[in-house]
């Protein structure tokens, strides 16, 4: 530290010196960079699945910028002509609306009793569902194959719908509860003074506040339901696959169907990366907000 009259100056480290100089124009030219090195798969899973597959086979994807010509849509053509991953598709999709509809309302529901009703061993009920955030998705294959199996539910969309809501249910409910439980009471009171009751003032008061982290819970469920796999390989109906069980069945033939194997791997990305982009105001809301308090 050096003094200079009245002013006091902090002599900075080698380190800080470095930092302060990296997070101008150098930083940014670095984190492009590593954006454009991170996006190179995508950019080559949908370059792959607008080539032949005999120009597939033939050289890599980064050939198309000295061929262009090389690119068609034949291959999405091929896509929607083959029934295995239409209705592939088509589970997907009724399994995961279902299970982030119900998780987000369920969730909801408990996570304002949690935050703001008054019940009987009301914080002994919120530390078991933290209890059940720790607990791994591959404990309870076993009992719940046996007892699906039991009750007819094994091989069901439904079966799989209830599985993906048992175990995201823990996480919105904590998720929601505190974030809830910073509402203001005076709010809350006020509401209630003027006359409404717990379901309009959840209706009216809390849901409209809560929609960030809402958002927020609505996106990670979808993410996590639709890419899931394992969950699915073992429950779904072995008929009528979700996507990701489709596809991995699809690799095993790998050099006969590389036509169809690449758009229907690029579908299955684009989808999920349409809801996150759909509700990314709302996410980035929920995730400071969280952040701040």
């Amino acid at each position: 530290m050096t003094t200079t009259g009245s002013t006091v100056t902090a002599k900075r480290s080698p380190a800080a010196r470095i930092a302060a100089r990296a997070g101008g124009g150098a930083m940014r030219v670095v984190l492009v960079l590593v954006a454009l090195f991170w996006l190179m798969p995508t950019a080559g899973l949908l370059i792959s699945s607008l080539r032949d597959p005999a120009d597939i086979n033939a050289s890599g994807w980064w050939q198309v910028f000295t061929a262009p010509a090389q690119l068609t849509a034949d291959n999405y053509s091929a896509l929607l002509d083959n029934g295995a991953i239409t209705e592939s598709l088509l589970s997907s999709v009724l399994i995961t609306v279902p299970a982030t509809v119900l998780v987000v309302v369920i969730g909801s529901l408990a996570g304002y009793a949690f935050a703001w009703m008054e019940f009987p061993g009301r914080d002994w009920w919120f530390l078991a569902v933290v209890g059940l955030l720790v607990v791994p998705v591959q404990v309870a294959l076993v009992p719940v194959s046996q007892l699906f199996g039991e009750i007819g539910l094994f091989e069901t969309t439904l079966g799989v719908v209830l599985f993906h809501v048992a175990f995201g249910l823990p996480f919105a409910v904590f998720l929601l509860r505190n974030f809830f439980a910073e509402i203001p009471r005076e709010l809350l009171e006020a509401a209630r003074l003027d006359g409404a009751g717990e379901i309009r003032l959840f209706t009216r008061v809390v849901l409209p506040l809560g929609a960030p982290a809402i958002a927020s819970l609505g996106i990670f469920q979808f993410l996590w339901v639709w890419n899931d796999m394992l969950i699915a390989l073992i429950f779904a109906d072995s008929e009528s696959p979700p996507i990701t069980v489709a596809l991995q069945q699809q690799v095993r033939q790998f050099g006969n169907n590389i036509d169809v194997l690449a758009p229907g791997a690029f579908v299955s990305m684009v989808i999920p990366l349409a809801v996150f982009f759909a509700f990314q105001k709302q996410f980035v809301s929920g995730v400071m907000a969280g952040a701040v308090k």
